[in-house]
């Protein structure tokens, strides 16, 4: 029997078969909802980076210093949409710094994650804090297109 007409049978016994028809709708089903998963996965696995540059003014003690960093540190325990934190001050020997000393890398899961992090008490509370001690501030958000 040559192959279209063996597959014209299949379908034919397929069409005309309940137990054939519920094991298809099964097999749909199972598609749709491995589909579904994948999705929601690759969704999952992205991540929204907010990088944040800090340059203090020369007045700026390194006691007050020192309170920036811990109050920045702590906001990740005060906001449960940060899902990721680091920091550090500059070591480049490039000379390309513009006056910034301090890097603040959070991550997050989404836009809204973002979104409610700026807007949070604690956050807000932070603004307050660096006010007259940083005179320089860069921001940065960006989805991770590539990680290795």
């Amino acid at each position: 029997m040559p192959r279209l007409e063996f597959l014209e049978a299949v379908l034919i016994i397929i069409q005309n078969s309940t137990i054939m028809k519920y094991i298809l709708s099964i097999c749909i089903a199972m598609l749709v909802t491995l589909t579904h998963v994948n999705a929601q996965t690759a969704q999952e696995a992205k991540e929204l980076r907010h990088v944040v540059l800090f340059g203090f003014t020369e007045t700026t003690t390194p006691a007050q210093i020192a309170e920036i960093e811990a109050a920045f540190t702590a906001l990740p325990t005060k906001i449960s949409e940060v899902k990721g934190y680091e920091w550090g001050t500059d070591c480049s020997p490039e000379g390309l710094q513009k006056g910034h000393t301090h890097c603040f890398f959070v991550t997050f899961n989404s836009n809204a994650d973002r979104d409610a992090y700026l807007i949070h008490p604690a956050h807000k509370a932070f603004g307050k804090l660096i006010k007259g001690k940083v005179k320089s501030v860069t921001v940065i958000d960006y989805w991770i297109k590539d990680k290795i």
